[in-house]
């Protein structure tokens, strides 16, 4: 049996869950978890909440809370949202575990045991307003690289590389101007592995060429040694007596929880968890703003730790999501709470509108109301909504939902048995390379035949080919109920259920929605509609709500 770990990038124990975090890495990372289950691959998908960091720390001041307190209220709200989604998740942990503040203390002590690790003084910026030294998201500035201005220290948003020192720095906090003071850091060699990433990247295949091509351009230009420590109190204590009062930098600890959160939850299991993650495909879903950080540092840390753990197999990288052609904000109040648009519309609506808008690569990909309707309406409802209610309505209707028998089929009868028989090899490539958009849109092209299929045969005549297009029609839905099950877990059962078909569909083996599997003399369960229209007067509400 084949193996896999499949993990997302990790939400930040900060605020809300919106439509463009799930777009680039839950949503993909979810569909391909349930795939692969269904192709008999022993398949987990493990995420955790971020849980530390200066703004958690400064927000659960405000909110005269504990960090602790804090985190543990967006970790559970996130977790919420999440599943209100649809999103699976086998287990979900959290970045301030006793586990995970172990696993990363001892990898800490393993790349300083093998010559990684450096103790530097260093100039620190210090806001004397604030009285407090300014960690990364503290201090904005221009990019050295790309001169593009208002960006964090730690990372610029818009080329994507890690500033070595941001030019005309400012407190974020009160925007005058900080000083510098001196303080001891501790620094990880990342210089040292320029080889050894290399090596890597060319010899993985699984990686997108787009962005290996940059990530090996930045190694080209000379990478610099990451400074992993900061001075504040919230966050993973580094194990030394020399620096007490002193935390890791959370991109030194989130990605390490990938693997601590992989072990508790294998092992709670009685399964050997580092066995397991050296033999299992690993799966890390990630937008592009994150790039350096999984493709440099992680690799770099496990392979500074001797390989203990292995290097990803896939890091599945994708765009930006935009709304209405803007870049989203919160502070702008140009976004979508996934909580609210739960409540407005089904979790399927969702995650059907953002697979077909979302290619298998770094380009940005914009969310319009407007094209939401459309494509819901039309590709949804129009499309696999009529296919399965005219097929299991008028079967109801014309013989009682028993299936009648197949016989003499013609040539167009053939040519429906055929996609069915060819339908679960022609979506493996798809699914498999990563392109769940394309593989949807196959799907919609399954359906969209056997509507005209239908259509063509008129069995609502009672010509001498209805019983034939019942019984394979009836078997193109329960085709269509197993293929969208990934894509659209409550809608496909829905199906799965009026077909009066044992069991969950989401357990059915991927390669049997290509069986001719409803025989002769089944009896459907109560055909309804699936879907309900997205009315245009809801749309223009919503989008009078951006912004204001």
């Amino acid at each position: 049996m084949k193996r896999a770990i499949i993990t997302s990038a990790l939400p930040y124990a900060n605020g809300e869950i919106h439509l463009g975090h799930v777009a680039s890495t839950y949503l993909p990372a979810d569909i391909t978890t349930r795939f692969l289950k269904a192709t008999g691959t022993e398949a987990y998908y493990i995420c955790a909440s971020d849980d530390y960091g200066t703004p958690i720390l400064i927000q659960a001041e405000k909110e005269k809370k504990t960090p602790e307190e804090y985190v543990k209220i967006w970790n559970k709200r996130d977790y919420d949202d999440f599943s209100s989604f649809g999103i699976g998740f086998d287990f979900f942990y959290r970045t301030s575990s006793p586990e995970n503040v172990s696993f990363v203390q001892d990898t800490f002590k393993k790349l300083m045991e093998n010559g990684y690790i450096y103790e530097q003084e260093i100039i620190q910026f210090y806001c004397n307003v604030d009285k407090k030294f300014l960690p990364d998201r503290y201090v904005i500035g221009r990019c050295p690289y790309c001169k593009a201005e208002d960006q964090y220290s730690d990372l610029c948003e818009k080329c994507g590389r890690v500033p070595q020192e941001i030019e005309e720095p400012k407190c974020s906090i009160c925007k005058n101007p900080p000083t510098k003071e001196k303080t001891k850091h501790y620094f990880f060699k990342l210089k040292d592995f320029e080889s050894e990433l290399n090596q890597w990247l060319d010899a993985d295949s699984h990686l997108q060429k787009d962005v290996k091509k940059y990530v090996q351009n930045w190694i080209k230009d000379g990478l610099v040694d990451w400074d992993i420590t900061r001075d504040i109190k919230w966050g993973v204590p580094i194990p030394l007596d020399d620096a007490k009062g002193q935390v890791f930098y959370g991109w030194f600890d989130n990605h390490l929880a990938y693997i601590s959160s992989a072990l508790k939850y294998l092992e709670g299991k009685g399964i050997d968890g580092k066995e397991f993650w050296n033999s299992a495909d690993i799966y890390h879903f990630i937008g592009k703003d994150i790039v350096y950080h999984h493709y440099l540092f992680l690799p770099a840390m496990r392979i500074g730790i001797k390989k203990e753990f292995k290097l990803p197999d896939y890091i599945p990288t994708r765009g930006h999501l935009m709304l209405q052609s803007k870049k989203i904000s919160k502070s702008r109040n140009w976004y979508i709470g996934l909580k609210d648009f739960l409540q407005s519309y089904p979790a399927d609506y969702l995650r059907f509108y953002l697979t077909l808008i979302t290619p298998y690569s770094q380009d940005d990909l914009n969310f319009d109301w407007d094209e939401f309707a459309a494509r819901i309406n039309s590709e949804l409802i129009g499309n696999v909504g009529n296919f399965v209610n005219r097929a299991l309505g008028f079967t109801k209707k014309s013989t009682g939902g028993v299936i009648p028998p197949a016989e003499n089929l013609d040539l167009a009868d053939k040519e429906a048995q055929d996609k069915i028989k060819n339908l679960a090899g022609d979506l493996v490539p798809l699914m498999e390379d990563n392109n769940l958009d394309r593989a949807l849109k196959k799907i919609l092209e399954f359906s969209a035949h056997f509507n005209q299929y239908f259509q063509k045969k008129e069995p609502w005549k009672g010509g001498e080919g209805t019983n034939n297009c019942i019984f394979i029609s009836v078997n193109a839905v329960r085709s269509i109920a197993i293929s969208l099950s990934p894509f659209l877990p409550e809608s496909s059962q829905k199906i799965w259920s009026q077909l009066n078909l044992q069991g969950a569909v989401s357990e059915q083996p991927w390669s049997s929605m290509s069986d001719i599997a409803i025989k002769e003399g089944h009896m459907l369960g109560e055909p309804t509609p699936l879907f309900k229209k997205v009315e245009a007067a809801d749309i223009q509400v919503h989008k009078s709500k951006l912004g204001k």
